[in-house]
């Protein structure tokens, strides 16, 4: 299971991922050539030895900074690694590394067996004989080989076992892209609050696990989704290139559909589709698991819940707007290039701006974007001005989500800003279904598009009741509704 990205150890420092430790002789133009070449495809950045640097009787300055400058190294002990006094200077490199600065290692036991390079026997017992016999006035040198070798040993590895040798590098580029995954630290200072959110979502993607899964992230516009999306696409690094320099002219969906998911079918990948709002956008795809290769993940970002629900998505994650803390501290970050707020009247004035965006993170950036650099005047101003009219910004964005719906369910939309909202729902239906709104299927359609539990307050002046009642005197609706005078009057009252 893929866990939240550890800052301890910062990858993001590192000019390498992987280092690969082999002996050139047994396997530089086949098993690690091959192993090469598919970490490279997966987006990991890997080091490999230039042969020309062999010829040397000493290992070059280069490879020890490669070393360090590595996350993790990849040993592939073969059956004559232990030969080699530059692969065994490099293993103890290694192991000094790690004990030293949590370097991670992982040995690869390419038909050999661990316990004789535990035990130091067999082959290995030959190999030193010869390296005591060269290095006779270095016995330190000799020590500390033997040391490395016998802890990297101990380490679990992975065993090649009479396996296919692509089945079994393809398992190891898996498994290293997932621990890979596990590293990557939020490097972005803007994104406050997100380790939370990538937390929740990391358990329900399960990246590393031989199935397929698709996750929906759903939610109102500005709240985080294409963020939260491309973050998890920045630290969960295991693309492949699907169709590698080929070009398709598709007839039609139904021909392009085809195509992708035979091609897409053997392969494993991370796919983001965002910003969905089309049901048969989706489906043509994703249609089916089986169209992609197994440990592959789909991430569908949409504003429509029932969009996900129709495509059978295995889970859905459904961020939610910022804590005060995190709001906070995200507006300050914006409107001040600082975690902290400065004194005099600009706290009071950052509370009052925090408090109306509600916690959305779009709201926040807009408003502390627009503050940075004005005066206090200039913020009582604006402050002023939004009790009004909401920032055009804010409200282009949001209005995507309104432009997308019926006429009718327009108007559900607008009733329910302008006069009903925190109100109990059966009230509301009953005065809904009153103008022939078909309410109960209305506001379930709200409610999955994410727009009446977000946007609120459009409106709510005297002018904008005054047209509702008119409207529903004109359809012959009030006289017919028990209480809603009453309700009326008293509604009336508390708005002017």
């Amino acid at each position: 299971m893929l866990s939240l990205p550890s800052t301890s150890s910062s990858i993001s420092k590192k000019k390498y991922d992987v280092f690969l430790s082999f002996r050139g002789e047994d396997t530089r133009k086949n098993f690690t050539d091959h192993l090469y070449d598919d970490l490279k495809r997966s987006g990991i950045v890997t080091f490999r030895d230039d042969p020309k640097l062999e010829a040397g009787e000493e290992i070059a300055p280069e490879l020890f900074n490669a070393i360090q400058q590595s996350w993790c190294s990849v040993i592939v002990f073969s059956e004559t690694y232990a030969f080699s006094g530059w692969c065994l200077e490099e293993l103890a490199e290694i192991v000094k590394q790690k004990n030293d600065m949590g370097h991670k290692v992982f040995p690869i036991f390419y038909n050999v067996d661990p316990s004789d390079l535990r035990k130091q026997k067999e082959r290995v017992e030959e190999a030193f004989a010869k390296h005591e016999e060269r290095y006779k006035e270095d016995r330190d040198k000799i020590q500390s080989w033997r040391n490395a070798l016998t802890q990297v040993a101990n380490i679990k590895g992975w065993h090649l076992n009479n396996r296919h040798e692509s089945k079994f590098i393809r398992d190891i580029v898996m498994k290293i892209s997932a621990k890979l995954c596990q590293t990557y630290p939020v490097t972005h200072n803007d994104l406050v609050g997100i380790s939370e959110r990538l937390e929740d979502l990391y358990l329900k993607i399960n990246i590393g696990e031989d199935d397929v899964c698709i996750i929906g992230i759903c939610g109102m516009d500005g709240i985080g989704k294409t963020t939260l999306a491309r973050v998890a696409c920045d630290q969960c690094r295991i693309f492949l290139k699907i169709f590698h320099g080929e070009c398709f002219n598709f007839f039609d969906v139904h021909e392009g559909s085809a195509i992708i998911s035979h091609r897409l079918s053997h392969k494993k990948f991370l796919l983001v589709i965002d910003n969905v709002d089309n049901m048969q956008h989706l489906k043509c795809l994703v249609g089916r698991h089986d169209w992609f290769g197994l440990g592959s993940r789909i991430i569908v970002t949409t504003r429509d819940e029932h969009l996900l629900q129709c495509c059978q998505v295995d889970d859905v994650y459904m961020p939610i707007t910022l804590n005060p803390k995190d709001a906070l501290q995200l507006f300050n970050l914006k409107a001040f290039h600082s975690d902290m707020v400065p004194k005099d009247d600009f706290i009071e004035l950052s509370k009052h701006v925090v408090n109306y965006a509600g916690g959305l993170p779009l709201a926040l950036e807009v408003l502390g974007s627009f503050l940075c650099g004005r005066d206090a005047t200039q913020w009582r101003s604006t402050i002023e001005r939004l009790k009004r009219d909401s920032n055009k910004e804010i409200l282009d964005k949001l209005r995507i989500s309104f432009d997308g719906l019926e006429e009718r369910e327009k108007n559900i939309f607008l009733d329910i800003a302008c006069f009903f909202n925190k109100e109990e729902k059966g009230f509301v239906i009953k005065i809904l279904d009153g103008c022939e709104f078909f309410s109960d299927i209305g506001i379930d359609v709200h409610i999955k598009k994410s727009l009446v539990k977000s946007i609120t307050n459009i409106c709510g002046c005297m002018t904008c009741y005054k047209k509702w009642e008119e409207n529903l005197l004109e359809k012959n609706v009030l006289i017919n509704l028990e209480n809603v005078a009453d309700c009326g009057r008293k509604r009336t009252s508390i708005i002017s």
